[in-house]
């Protein structure tokens, strides 16, 4: 923040033309003996209290040594090349004002925001009628921590008991104890390169370098398997048992919004900014669109609960030091559940189910989740029993951090982490419980008594983001890899689930007929036609970790057979009926997609 003081023997201001869509009323004003605080608000300043507070005693600190009666804050870009962002600017000076008010006494003034205005002033000319000062966060960042750190932590058994997490016996909860150390005591867990980027290499799951950092490219096996969790995602939501709407919408919207403006500020500096003819920021997640929807549907208590998903685009501009491919990116697609509830009763109700539908997703894949509840401190005084009943359900302790004279608009944040191959905690799944957009969006809802009423609402992602939920899979793969087991993807979420192989040419019109039959079952397949080794074609598909290849040749036309070749699972032969029957079983319940690549191995660039 840069200011310039001016001791003023009087000034005044009237606004004139809007400058920016954000912006304060067009108030005009005038002040005599006055130190006019002309205020840049730089890229990096943050609304926090104890930097506020060490601008506002100087400035105060200031008027008291020019013996000023008056103090006014004056908006002023022109002092810095490197601005803050309106919304931020905004409420940096007005809360800068709110402390200088409360602290200063005497009268104390804001001109508007968001205007050109004209302005009159008469400096009074005495050696410290005229100073500049430039001010950096980083001053209160000392109190900040101390601040933070009113926040605690305590594990919470199923049986109710509460430790301290550096009295607790881990002895048999390791991964608890990954979770403690990186949450709690902040230390830096695992290291070197995971196993599972070797895998995505393999499907096609790469960075864009001709892109911004932490964007990613897809492939065709990529896509497939993107598509197929998205696609799963519905199906998952579904399984809750309410009603469930899927939509489409932007992901650009107005920083004008007080809505948008007004939640936008939980990021940050991690926002993307779009420059348009007005300031447009990227979402970093569906709550925008989904909220701004709800806000225009007529909604009754007969309707409560139902959810709302979109497959969401989302942006966090995160540091490019700090994005892991698969894992932390700037640009990801999240399968956003929003759950309209009538009051936190029954959203606490609706949570038993989906916490139930989060850990068998997670189990699936053959992994558990270890757990931290973020709450407040309000929340966890009166409902500590149903953080009780939700450890129960886990079966193991929970890590709860305890969130004192903080306002959020949750009263629950719950993030569901796997424990990596390298042993580090990596966050999948969440929900939370929201007491406070419903009214800020203006969501409401008609109860029995035909009152107006505000909805709770859980934000929830069940299987994680598309891409961090392939993530837990390869990590999955990796851990297996580890333990000496055959890595082998969910036969649903294979690129391509069957690969036919003729031994000759003359084979390859015995091979088509199968793969049209797997085709038109639905099942992904491709035919290995290249003139290659019959060992060079099968080390290439268990390579590709194909689950079943499938070996023709001219015995097994006159059989009216095929040879099989399970990955992990051994060699045998089978009539193709059976085969088909066979894959149906596996995949029952899951979406289907078609192969995303020709089907004849001969066709494709020889990246494949």
């Amino acid at each position: 923040m840069r200011v310039l003081y001016i001791h003023a023997e009087r000034f005044n201001w009237e606004p004139r033309d809007p400058a920016l869509d954000i912006r304060d009323e067009p108030t005009s004003g005038n002040a005599n003996n006055a130190l006019v605080v002309f205020t840049s608000v730089e890229r990096g300043d943050v609304p926090d209290e104890n930097f506020l507070r060490a601008v506002a005693s100087d400035i105060i600190d200031v008027a008291k040594k020019v013996k000023a009666s008056a103090i006014v804050i004056y908006p002023y870009a022109h002092l810095s090349s490197d601005l803050a962002r309106p919304y931020t600017a905004r409420e940096v000076l007005n809360k800068l004002f709110e402390v200088v008010k409360s602290q200063f006494n005497g009268e104390v003034l804001k001109a508007p925001f968001g205007y050109y205005k004209a302005f009159e002033i008469k400096c009074l000319g005495h050696p410290l009628s005229e100073l500049s000062r430039s001010f950096k966060p980083e001053e209160g960042r000392a109190d900040r921590r101390a601040e933070e750190r009113r926040d605690y932590y305590v594990i919470i058994t199923p049986n109710g008991e509460e430790h301290d997490p550096a009295k607790f016996n881990y002895a048999n909860y390791g991964d608890l104890k990954a979770l403690v150390e990186k949450e709690v005591f902040r230390k830096e867990l695992g290291g070197g390169e995971p196993k599972y980027l070797e895998y995505l290499r393999k499907f096609g799951f790469e960075w864009e370098p001709m892109s911004d950092a932490g964007h990613m490219r897809y492939a065709p096996e990529a896509t497939v398997m993107m598509e197929l969790v998205e696609d799963y995602s519905y199906i998952v939501a579904k399984s809750l048992g309410i009603p469930v709407f899927k939509i489409r919408g932007t992901n650009m919207f107005k920083l004008s919004e007080k809505a948008i403006e007004s939640h936008a500020r939980l990021f940050g500096e991690r926002l993307y900014i779009v420059e348009s003819d007005t300031d447009l920021i990227l979402r970093y997640a569906a709550c925008f669109q989904q909220f701004a929807m709800a806000k225009d549907w007529v909604i009754s208590y007969k309707h409560l609960p139902f959810g709302m998903l979109e497959i969401a685009d989302s942006y966090r501009h995160e540091q490019p030091g700090e994005t892991v491919l698969l894992f932390r990116l700037r640009r990801f697609y999240m399968p956003d559940l929003h759950i309209f509830t009538k009051d936190l009763k029954e959203a606490m109700e609706v949570t038993y189910k989906l916490h139930e539908v989060i850990f068998r997703e997670i189990g699936k894949l053959g992994r558990t989740y270890v757990s931290l509840y973020n709450v407040t401190e309000g929340f966890y005084k009166n409902h500590r029993d149903y953080l009780v009943e939700l450890a129960r359900r886990e079966g193991k302790p929970i890590l709860v951090r305890v969130l004192p004279g903080q306002k959020y608009y949750w009263v629950l944040n719950v993030e569901f982490h796997i424990v990596d191959e390298l042993g580090r905690p990596r966050e999948i799944a969440t929900f939370q419980i929201d007491v406070g957009n419903a009214q800020r969006f203006g969501i409401k809802y008609v109860d029995e008594n035909n009152q107006i009423k505000y909805p709770v609402i859980i934000h929830t992602a069940i299987l994680g983001s598309v891409e961090r939920y392939l993530y837990a899979v390869f990590d999955t793969m990796a851990k297996m890899e580890k333990e000496g087991k055959v890595p082998r993807l969910p036969t649903w979420l294979s690129p391509v689930q069957v690969r036919v192989i003729p031994v000759s040419k003359e084979n390859l019109k015995y091979a088509i007929s199968i793969a049209d039959v797997l085709e038109a079952e639905g099942i992904r397949v491709d035919i290995d036609d290249r003139e290659e080794t019959l060992s060079k074609k099968i080390r290439d598909a268990e390579i590709s970790w194909i689950p079943y290849i499938v070996v023709v040749g001219s015995k097994e036309e006159a059989e009216g057979v095929i040879a099989v070749r399970e990955r992990g699972g051994g060699q045998y032969k089978i009539r193709l009926e059976e085969l088909v029957k066979k894959l149906k079983d596996e995949t029952r319940g899951y979406p289907q997609r078609p192969l995303y690549l020709p089907r004849l191995l001969s066709q494709r660039p020889s990246r494949f």
